[in-house]
Protein backbone atom coordinates (compact mmCIF):
# COMPACT_ATOMS: atom_id res chain seq x y z
CA UNK A 1 0.00 0.00 0.00
CA UNK A 2 2.87 2.40 0.56
CA UNK A 3 3.56 2.39 -3.18
CA UNK A 4 0.07 3.64 -4.01
CA UNK A 5 0.30 6.45 -1.46
CA UNK A 6 3.56 7.58 -3.05
CA UNK A 7 1.91 7.83 -6.49
CA UNK A 8 -1.47 9.29 -5.52
CA UNK A 9 -1.73 12.20 -3.09
CA UNK A 10 -4.14 11.86 -0.19
CA UNK A 11 -6.57 14.40 -1.72
CA UNK A 12 -6.69 12.58 -5.08
CA UNK A 13 -10.20 11.40 -4.21
CA UNK A 14 -11.46 14.87 -5.15
CA UNK A 15 -10.19 14.31 -8.68
CA UNK A 16 -11.88 10.92 -8.85
CA UNK A 17 -15.13 12.38 -7.51
CA UNK A 18 -15.16 15.07 -10.21
CA UNK A 19 -14.50 12.51 -12.94
CA UNK A 20 -17.39 10.37 -11.71
CA UNK A 21 -19.64 13.46 -11.60
CA UNK A 22 -18.67 14.28 -15.20
CA UNK A 23 -19.58 10.72 -16.23
CA UNK A 24 -22.99 11.07 -14.56
CA UNK A 25 -23.48 14.42 -16.31
CA UNK A 26 -22.77 12.80 -19.68
CA UNK A 27 -25.13 9.96 -18.86
CA UNK A 28 -27.85 12.51 -18.06
CA UNK A 29 -27.11 14.30 -21.34
CA UNK A 30 -27.51 11.03 -23.25
CA UNK A 31 -30.93 10.58 -21.66
CA UNK A 32 -31.86 14.08 -22.84
CA UNK A 33 -30.76 13.18 -26.37
CA UNK A 34 -32.94 10.04 -26.20
CA UNK A 35 -35.91 12.14 -25.11
CA UNK A 36 -35.24 14.58 -27.95
CA UNK A 37 -35.10 11.66 -30.41
CA UNK A 38 -38.58 10.61 -29.38
CA UNK A 39 -39.94 14.15 -29.25
CA UNK A 40 -38.60 15.20 -32.67
CA UNK A 41 -38.97 11.74 -34.26
CA UNK A 42 -35.33 11.16 -35.17
CA UNK A 43 -34.68 7.42 -35.34
CA UNK A 44 -31.41 5.58 -34.85
CA UNK A 45 -28.79 5.37 -36.36
CA UNK A 46 -29.26 8.93 -37.62
CA UNK A 47 -26.77 11.10 -35.76
CA UNK A 48 -28.09 14.47 -36.96
CA UNK A 49 -31.49 15.31 -38.41
CA UNK A 50 -31.79 16.86 -41.86
CA UNK A 51 -33.96 19.97 -42.14
CA UNK A 52 -35.47 18.84 -45.44
CA UNK A 53 -36.77 15.69 -43.73
CA UNK A 54 -37.65 17.04 -40.29
CA UNK A 55 -38.99 20.50 -39.44
CA UNK A 56 -37.54 20.23 -35.92
CA UNK A 57 -34.08 19.23 -37.13
CA UNK A 58 -32.37 22.31 -35.65
CA UNK A 59 -33.87 21.74 -32.21
CA UNK A 60 -32.81 18.08 -32.16
CA UNK A 61 -29.38 18.85 -33.57
CA UNK A 62 -28.74 21.41 -30.84
CA UNK A 63 -29.46 18.83 -28.14
CA UNK A 64 -27.35 16.24 -29.94
CA UNK A 65 -24.50 18.66 -30.56
CA UNK A 66 -24.42 19.80 -26.93
CA UNK A 67 -23.91 16.21 -25.83
CA UNK A 68 -21.50 15.42 -28.65
CA UNK A 69 -19.32 18.40 -27.77
CA UNK A 70 -19.16 17.23 -24.18
CA UNK A 71 -18.06 13.78 -25.35
CA UNK A 72 -15.42 15.32 -27.62
CA UNK A 73 -13.93 17.24 -24.70
CA UNK A 74 -14.03 14.27 -22.32
CA UNK A 75 -10.63 12.67 -23.21
CA UNK A 76 -8.79 15.97 -22.86
CA UNK A 77 -10.58 16.80 -19.61
CA UNK A 78 -9.95 13.36 -18.11
CA UNK A 79 -6.29 13.37 -19.12
CA UNK A 80 -5.67 16.81 -17.66
CA UNK A 81 -7.54 15.95 -14.45
CA UNK A 82 -5.70 12.66 -13.94
CA UNK A 83 -2.26 14.07 -14.65
CA UNK A 84 -2.73 17.46 -12.98
CA UNK A 85 -4.31 15.81 -9.96
CA UNK A 86 -1.12 13.92 -9.25
CA UNK A 87 0.60 17.17 -8.34
CA UNK A 88 -2.27 19.51 -7.44
CA UNK A 89 -5.35 17.44 -6.54
CA UNK A 90 -7.26 20.18 -4.71
CA UNK A 91 -6.81 22.72 -7.51
CA UNK A 92 -7.71 20.13 -10.16
CA UNK A 93 -10.70 18.97 -8.15
CA UNK A 94 -11.98 22.52 -7.70
CA UNK A 95 -11.46 23.60 -11.30
CA UNK A 96 -12.80 20.27 -12.56
CA UNK A 97 -15.95 20.75 -10.49
CA UNK A 98 -16.36 24.26 -11.89
CA UNK A 99 -15.84 22.93 -15.43
CA UNK A 100 -18.44 20.20 -14.87
CA UNK A 101 -20.97 22.79 -13.70
CA UNK A 102 -20.27 24.99 -16.72
CA UNK A 103 -20.71 21.96 -19.02
CA UNK A 104 -24.20 21.52 -17.56
CA UNK A 105 -25.08 25.13 -18.37
CA UNK A 106 -23.43 24.83 -21.78
CA UNK A 107 -25.64 21.84 -22.59
CA UNK A 108 -28.86 23.32 -21.25
CA UNK A 109 -28.21 26.56 -23.11
CA UNK A 110 -27.41 24.76 -26.34
CA UNK A 111 -30.45 22.48 -25.99
CA UNK A 112 -32.80 25.47 -26.16
CA UNK A 113 -32.32 25.54 -29.93
CA UNK A 114 -30.32 28.77 -29.91
CA UNK A 115 -26.63 27.83 -30.08
CA UNK A 116 -25.58 31.26 -28.77
CA UNK A 117 -27.18 30.45 -25.40
CA UNK A 118 -24.49 27.80 -24.85
CA UNK A 119 -22.06 30.61 -24.07
CA UNK A 120 -24.04 32.30 -21.30
CA UNK A 121 -24.74 31.25 -17.76
CA UNK A 122 -27.31 33.32 -15.99
CA UNK A 123 -30.82 33.66 -14.77
CA UNK A 124 -33.63 35.79 -16.09
CA UNK A 125 -35.35 38.15 -13.71
CA UNK A 126 -38.48 39.93 -14.87
CA UNK A 127 -39.55 43.29 -13.58
CA UNK A 128 -42.84 45.09 -14.11
CA UNK A 129 -42.45 48.70 -15.14
CA UNK A 130 -45.34 51.19 -15.13
CA UNK A 131 -45.18 51.65 -18.90
CA UNK A 132 -43.88 48.39 -20.20
CA UNK A 133 -42.79 45.00 -19.14
CA UNK A 134 -39.03 44.65 -19.37
CA UNK A 135 -36.67 41.76 -18.97
CA UNK A 136 -33.43 42.16 -17.17
CA UNK A 137 -30.84 39.46 -17.43
CA UNK A 138 -28.70 39.12 -14.34
CA UNK A 139 -25.49 37.41 -15.30
CA UNK A 140 -24.16 34.96 -12.77
CA UNK A 141 -21.21 34.29 -15.04
CA UNK A 142 -20.46 34.57 -18.74
CA UNK A 143 -18.60 31.83 -20.47
CA UNK A 144 -17.76 33.10 -23.93
CA UNK A 145 -15.89 31.53 -26.80
CA UNK A 146 -12.58 32.99 -25.64
CA UNK A 147 -12.97 31.35 -22.23
CA UNK A 148 -13.64 27.96 -23.81
CA UNK A 149 -10.61 28.36 -26.07
CA UNK A 150 -8.55 29.31 -23.02
CA UNK A 151 -9.68 26.15 -21.21
CA UNK A 152 -8.86 24.08 -24.29
CA UNK A 153 -5.42 25.68 -24.46
CA UNK A 154 -4.82 24.72 -20.83
CA UNK A 155 -5.67 21.14 -21.69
Amino acid sequence: MAGIEMIFPREYGYVALVLVAYCFLNFWMSIQVGKARRKYKVSYPTLYAIESENKDAKLFNCVQRGHQNSLEMMPIFFTMMILGGLRHPCVCGSLGFLYTITRYFYFTGYATGDPQKRLTIGMVVRFQNRREKTRMVVKAAIINQAAFEWLRDLA
